[in-house]
C-alpha cells in the first residue's frame, strides 16, 4: 500500500490532464516522471479514475518499453547497443559499468536507489557512437575509462 501522498499527486496530475480515457498514457508518463516508475497501485487507481478497464490500463503500459513498474535509481543510465555503438564496442562499456556499480543482467538498480544501468537497441545518436544517457543527457564517444569516470563524477554530485 502506498502513502496517501502518492495517491494525492496522482490526483494533481490527472486533474492537469483531464479524466478522458485518452489521457491514459500523459497521465502515466507524468506519474512514472514523479517517481522514476509506474507503481501498480497507482496504474490501477488512475484506471478507475478514468473508467478504464484495469485490464486496458496494464496493457497499456506493458506495450510500450518506457514504463517500468520496478522502482528505478535516481540515475538512469542507457547504454545503446545498436549497431553503430556495438560495433564501436559498447559491450566493454556495459561491461565496465556492471562491475564499477556491481549491477548485471539480472540486476539493473544498486541497493542504494541511486543508479540504475539499462541496454537499449538504440538512441538516435549513431554519428556519435558508441554513446550512452544519464537521465536523457547524452555522452558520446564513450570508453570504458571515462564511464567509470562519469560514476565517479556522479557519486560526487
Amino acid at each position: 500500500m502506498l502513502e496517501q501522498s502518492y495517491y494525492d499527486k496522482a490526483d494533481e496530475i490527472i486533474a492537469e490532464h483531464g479524466k478522458q480515457q485518452a489521457a491514459l498514457i500523459p497521465i502515466i508518463q507524468d506519474i512514472q516522471s514523479e517517481y522514476r516508475y509506474l507503481p501498480p497501485e497507482l496504474l490501477s487507481y488512475v484506471a478507475e479514475k478514468l473508467g478504464i478497464n484495469e485490464a486496458k490500463a496494464y496493457s497499456v503500459a506493458t506495450f510500450y518499453e518506457n514504463f517500468s513498474f520496478e522502482p528505478k535509481g535516481k540515475y538512469i543510465i542507457k547504454v545503446c547497443d545498436g549497431t553503430a555503438c556495438h560495433v564501436r564496442k559498447s559491450i566493454p562499456i556495459l561491461e565496465r559499468l556492471y562491475s564499477e556499480l556491481g549491477l548485471s543482467h539480472e540486476k539493473a538498480t544498486t541497493d542504494d536507489m541511486m543508479f540504475t544501468l539499462e541496454t537499449v537497441s538504440c538512441l538516435g545518436a549513431c554519428g556519435l557512437a558508441p554513446v550512452l544517457t544519464v537521465n536523457d543527457k547524452v555522452y558520446p564517444a564513450m570508453t570504458p575509462d571515462a564511464a567509470a569516470e562519469l560514476i565517479r563524477e556522479l557519486r560526487g554530485a
